[in-house]
């Protein structure tokens, strides 16, 4: 029973094909943000999530963007985003102060030396994400990846829209 309403629908199994299409793309998506995390972490020493946030802010049009954009832009929640930002500051790569436009917001700066922190680790990540992801598929195999993960996207994102109705 699914919220008092008897579910008498027989579920729609995956086939063989999709079953093992399926785990595959499982376990992608649990070893491929391992691997990457331990390149940066022996590279660098900052993970994944870290440099996911300075290279989201060395982006940005004057290095500095709303701490809920840049929540957004590493696909993480606001709470995490904070307490990553607030190692960060304290490492002097990151400052905080209140959105001057709108001060209900906080805006996030990337420093000199966290865009020094940035650039050094953006080689070896590239070179890793270059030797995980493109270099094992042909040109072809590229756009189709880049195609079927924007499908998957958007289909999330209409998950999403759902649930916030």
């Amino acid at each position: 029973m699914l919220g008092g309403v008897e579910n008498t629908e027989e579920p729609r199994w995956l086939d063989e094909d999709q079953q093992q299409a399926w785990i595959s793309l499982v376990g992608m998506m649990l070893r491929l943000p391992a691997a990457l995390d331990r390149q940066l972490q022996r590279d660098t020493g900052i993970s994944s999530f870290e440099y996911q946030a300075l290279s989201g802010l060395s982006m940005a049009p004057g290095r500095t963007m709303r701490m809920s954009r840049l929540a957004a832009v590493t696909e993480g929640s606001l709470s995490r985003l904070s307490q990553v930002v607030a190692r960060l500051e304290k490492r002097g790569w990151i400052r905080r102060i209140p959105d001057p436009a709108d001060g209900r917001y906080t805006l996030a700066i990337l420093t000199d030396t966290g865009w020094d922190t940035v650039v050094a680790a953006a080689p070896g990540h590239v070179a890793e994400v270059r030797r995980l992801v493109f270099d094992p598929l042909t040109k072809a195999q590229q756009r189709q990846l880049r195609d079927i993960s924007q499908r998957i996207m958007r289909a999330i994102a209409c998950d999403d829209r759902h649930l916030d109705h």
